[in-house]
């Protein structure tokens, strides 16, 4: 299919199957941060490629979809070095978002998900370190999997934060969703249907513009048979705020070690809100680092405890629909923070989560997101697809 929309950085990437399988006949996509042999890996940023030398194996994820009968159809853009929530690059364009014009399509795997919401192709992959799969999928209205930490190969991947980063996929149904997990994500042993529990976030619903509020409020109503108990619970005594300056001190403090040398020596060339992100990882404190992974291991054991007894969390992926493209560098900070508290509870945890495209305000997309316990997530998969999907979307949920 022609790419309308501008998802492709190299539409002329192209890679046969090496085998047949769940996927044969299905053409999928990678964003421009996994490794292709032969090829330079841009990471979207022009002074990135200069200065690195073309990948000597193809990312392990990749073969494994070639080996059960995907074609791979091209690299996807993405946000700089993937420090951006909103897919715009001053170097490259803005893949179009096909659900919604004229708005930004989410970052920072940004051309990932204009890809499959524009049919350029049946699934595609991306990376998601604190919501660079989940709120463009939610912008472009399209199913998306952040899974589990460390459950996907991620070698031959460019890396921002590893300790948060993830191999994850999008596309247009629920079912191809869970396909694709089959091939990457491997068994996880759990053969049980369903979740006992939904715990809904309130703090994360304070978070959210009043009509998705009220969209989502609509959905748990219909969700509610599929649960014994649905609950409503506090997330963060000490506040989502601060688990997000966990995550930011803790991300900042890797993306320095990854990738400061670089910075330093290249002094390369970044647009407008990316320069100055990565010039503040090079303040972050040891003593800062040492007291968010306190707080952070903090977490990770108070939602271990919550999800274990059968539960899953179940709130808006993002505060509202995709904002407005060139609109005013504070609000979007503001959005970004917003956006942010809700995404980071998963990445300290490194929780599965998967968003669902049933939401909209005013006819633009939003997601609903579940999260459950580190290492559920062909369960939570398919949980979406058996239940999830059809209750919420009816036959719309195998369109794609």
């Amino acid at each position: 299919m022609i790419d309308e929309y501008g998802a492709m950085f190299r539409p002329g990437v192209v890679l046969e199957p090496q085998g047949s399988g769940v996927l044969s006949g299905l053409t999928f996509a990678v964003k421009e941060t996994f490794d292709v042999a032969g090829i330079v890996t841009a990471a979207g940023n022009p002074d990135w490629l200069r200065t690195h030398d073309p990948a000597v194996k193809t990312a392990a994820a990749i073969e494994r979809l070639r080996a059960v009968g995907a074609r791979l159809e091209g690299k996807t853009h993405t946000d700089e070095l993937m420090y951006s929530l909103n897919g715009e690059n001053a170097h490259y364009g803005t893949p179009r978002n096909p659900r919604a014009p004229g708005r930004v399509p989410g970052g920072s795997s940004s051309g990932s998900a204009v890809a499959v919401a524009a049919g350029v192709s049946d699934f595609a992959l991306g990376t998601d370190t604190g919501g660079s799969i989940r709120v463009p999928a939610s912008y472009c209205g399209v199913y998306g999997i952040r899974p589990s930490h460390g459950r996907v190969d991620d070698a031959g991947v460019l890396k921002l934060a590893p300790s948060f980063c993830t191999v994850g996929w999008m596309a247009r149904s629920a079912s191809m969703l869970a396909d694709v997990g089959d091939v990457l994500l491997g068994d996880d042993g759990d053969a049980r249907e369903g979740f006992a529990r939904c715990l809904v976030p309130t703090d994360v619903l304070e978070l959210v513009e009043a009509p998705v509020r009220e969209r989502f409020l609509e959905a748990l109503a219909v969700l509610f048979d599929a649960f014994a108990e649905v609950k409503f619970v506090r997330l963060a005594d000490e506040g989502l705020a601060t688990w997000l300056w966990v995550f930011r001190i803790l991300q900042g403090g890797e993306i320095f070690a990854q990738h400061g040398e670089w910075i330093e020596r290249v002094k390369p060339s970044f647009g407008p809100g990316i320069a100055e992100r990565f010039a503040w990882t090079k303040t972050v404190k040891r003593e800062w680092i040492a007291y968010a992974r306190h707080v952070r291991a903090g977490v990770e054991e108070k939602l271990h405890r919550l999800l274990a007894e059968d539960s899953v969390l179940l709130f808006p992926t993002a505060p509202g629909p995709a904002p407005l493209m060139g609109l005013d560098g504070a609000w979007l900070d503001q959005w970004r923070s917003r956006a942010l508290q809700a995404t980071c509870v998963a990445g300290l945890a490194r929780l599965p989560q998967v968003t669902v495209p049933c939401l909209e305000q005013d006819g633009l997309p939003v997601g609903l997101s579940l999260a459950a316990q580190h290492g559920a997530d062909r369960r939570l998969l398919r949980f979406v697809e058996r239940r999830v999907a059809p209750m919420l979307l009816g036959d719309h949920h195998l369109e794609g």
